[in-house]
């Protein structure tokens, strides 16, 4: 399988799906993630801090945009490198577009043709109506997904193509069931508890933006903390399918069979963050 996820920002895909990325990673999947910003301007906390600070250091606080994207693509390589992701690609957009440019449609749409990815994965777009540039980057990745598929050998050099499934995160609910919420709810879980470790040392590499130490463990223990508890296991991330589905028989997974409603809440508390992955020096 080819998983690719198409991200706003640089971290994205490590805190909504690094989990995801790392078991596939580790079953031989080719994983490959589309960036579409270069991340400098937004979450810049190592710059900001610096300004507030008594004596702030002239070599931090003088930084330029080059300085500070090189500073970010470092941090997101390192961080690739742990979860497993075979191939970063970063379109390098600044961060404050507002809205879907179709120039980064047919930018997405060319990278999608030429690798041609079973799964997709990018954020929920939550809102299209209010600014928010995780919708705008997946409105622009589903039209890209739409584009490719229009795609003409002899017009644009490749055949069209469509994904085979895909998979949105941050959905915003957490509750593990639909009939209260009128069928809106995450309906695939991911296991991530064997690869948590990895998670954790990928997001201590996000420096710049405060992403480490304390916050990378409080984030994972109360999102993937949370969706682990509805899947009934110790660390889980949450997607939403887009496409249905077709099955032979009606699917029950080996992790329902293996349930035990009366002690799940002890397996899911078996591991404690902090103290398996403590903050660095």
């Amino acid at each position: 399988m080819k998983v690719m996820s198409i991200y706003a920002h640089p971290a994205d895909t490590i805190t909504n799906c690094g989990g995801t990325l790392a078991r596939h990673a580790d079953r031989g999947d080719e994983v490959i993630a589309l960036i579409l910003t270069h991340g400098g301007r937004i979450h810049a906390n190592k710059y900001a801090e610096e300004f507030r600070k008594e004596n702030p250091d002239a070599i931090v606080t003088g930084a330029g945009l080059d300085e500070i994207v090189a500073n970010k693509k470092a941090e997101l390589q390192r961080a690739a490198e742990v979860i497993g992701i075979s191939r970063l690609i970063t379109l390098d957009l600044d961060d404050h577009f507002a809205t879907v440019s179709e120039a980064t449609v047919d930018r997405i749409a060319a990278e999608v043709a030429g690798e041609r990815p079973d799964v997709v994965i990018c954020d929920y777009p939550m809102n299209p109506a209010w600014h928010n540039p995780h919708t705008v980057a997946t409105m622009m990745a589903l039209a890209g997904l739409g584009r490719a598929s229009q795609h003409l050998r002899n017009l644009d050099g490749s055949d069209q193509f469509y994904v085979k499934q895909i998979f949105l995160t941050t959905l915003p609910v957490a509750i593990g069931e639909g009939l209260s919420l009128h069928g809106l709810r995450n309906d695939v879980y991911v296991d991530i508890t064997d690869v948590v470790g990895r998670k954790v040392e990928a997001m201590d590499q996000f420096v710049s933006q405060g992403y480490h130490g304390l916050f990378a463990r409080k984030l994972i223990e109360s999102a993937n903390g949370e969706h682990g508890r509805v899947a009934g296991v110790n660390f889980a991330e949450a997607f939403y399918r887009v496409y249905n589905e077709t099955h032979d028989h009606l699917p029950l997974t080996e992790a329902a069979l293996q349930a035990d409603v009366l002690t799940r809440h002890l397996t899911y508390s078996t591991i404690n963050l902090r103290a398996r992955f403590p903050v660095p020096e």
